[in-house]
């Protein structure tokens, strides 16, 4: 029987992106699917922190440790100068809520060339891992994102091209869809995360800048819906990846001085 949708199609390519997004949203709901899940919500939250932890490297400042607790919250604590200037203080808050639609945003674009499929997936398997040695300080993170990263690297070495590139598809929307399930957060001003109340991203970008939280995160709600925006327009896009067709050439004329 002849397939409906030609392989590679952006008909095929949507279909996937959505399966995606449909198991992203369901699979909580089913028999087990919070187990199922639950290993890559402490890969978002991972995305998360790991956004605080390089924007204060990119800032100039010291990442310590990452922390993630069973319920999924997190934390990344950094030596910021007391001397940094405010501006400083408010990329590094705002580094966590826009890291995973960044890097969701980036997977799916990966997931429209067959030859970033397998090393997209070994890519996120080594930064878990490197990141674990080097940052991560809590017992379920140390137990939890390596059997992440051996899951990745598992399905990049022996599954099937198709099953690669639908789960590096599954993670980039997971990622991307984070910034929904986040909602709540980025609009409160302070939360409890591990037992402790602490001002939340958008209240540490308050107090960096003065503008209220729901502004920062109203803007930044904005700039993940555009970066995940571009990336499916690009993804889903007939035209990527065609050769352009060459200019036929143009009528040669010759003029002849004559002497």
């Amino acid at each position: 029987m002849q397939s409906l949708v030609a392989p590679g199609s952006q008909a095929e390519q949507l279909g996937r992106l959505m399966l995606a997004g449909i198991l992203v949203i369901v699979l909580p709901g089913l028999p087990f699917g919070n187990y199922l899940i639950y290993p890559f919500v402490i890969l978002t939250t991972w995305f998360h922190e790991m956004g605080h932890g390089l924007a204060a490297i990119a800032m100039g400042q010291e990442f310590v440790q990452l922390r993630i607790y069973p319920t999924g919250s997190g934390v990344a604590e950094s030596l910021v100068d007391p001397n940094a200037g405010v501006l400083t203080r408010a990329a590094i808050a705002a580094g966590g809520p826009l890291a995973p639609s960044f890097v969701g945003a980036a997977l799916i674009m990966a997931s429209a060339h067959s030859r970033l499929w397998r090393p997209a997936l070994w890519g996120v398997a080594a930064a878990i891992v490197l990141s674990v040695l080097i940052y991560v300080r809590s017992f379920v993170g140390i137990t939890v994102l390596p059997l992440v990263a051996a899951g990745l690297a598992l399905i990049a070495w022996r599954a099937s091209a198709g099953a690669a590139r639908f789960m590096l598809q599954f993670v980039g929307v997971l990622g991307a869809m984070s910034m929904l399930a986040d909602f709540n957060y980025l609009f409160t001003e302070r939360a409890v995360i591990g037992g402790s109340s602490m001002l939340s991203d958008t209240g540490q970008i308050e107090a960096a800048l003065f503008l209220p939280h729901w502004v920062w995160a109203s803007l930044i709600l904005l700039l993940s819906a555009l970066m995940v925006g571009g990336s499916l327009k690009y993804a889903l896009s007939e035209n990527r990846g065609r050769p352009r067709r060459p200019k036929p050439p143009a009528n040669v004329v010759q003029f002849k001085r004559k002497p």
